[in-house]
């Protein structure tokens, strides 16, 4: 299990459109991955969970990845994330 953490840089953070982007990326991996922000913790494959945490720009949260392909995963998430989403 490894984790990181990434500070949101797009102007909406994870709502909607991003968030499904994240989510899509996040389901291509094998690894368990979950987003946590302060004291919760969420499926980073939940559309739901995801956005339950109202995640805005400036925000750090942590990526949490467990299994066969965590390094990537974490990578992958975060270089999307370091990107704004391409907005």
């Amino acid at each position: 299990m490894i984790s990181c953490d990434v500070t949101i840089k797009n102007n909406v953070g994870l709502h909607a459109r991003p968030a499904t982007f994240f989510i899509q990326k996040a389901n291509s991996y094998k690894s368990s991955i979950w987003v946590e922000k302060e004291d919760r913790r969420v499926n980073a494959k939940s559309l739901l969970g995801v956005l339950s945490l109202g995640i805005v720009k400036g925000m750090t949260i942590t990526l949490i990845a467990d299994g066969a392909d965590e390094s990537e995963a974490l990578e992958g998430l975060s270089a999307l994330i370091d990107t704004g989403f391409a907005e």
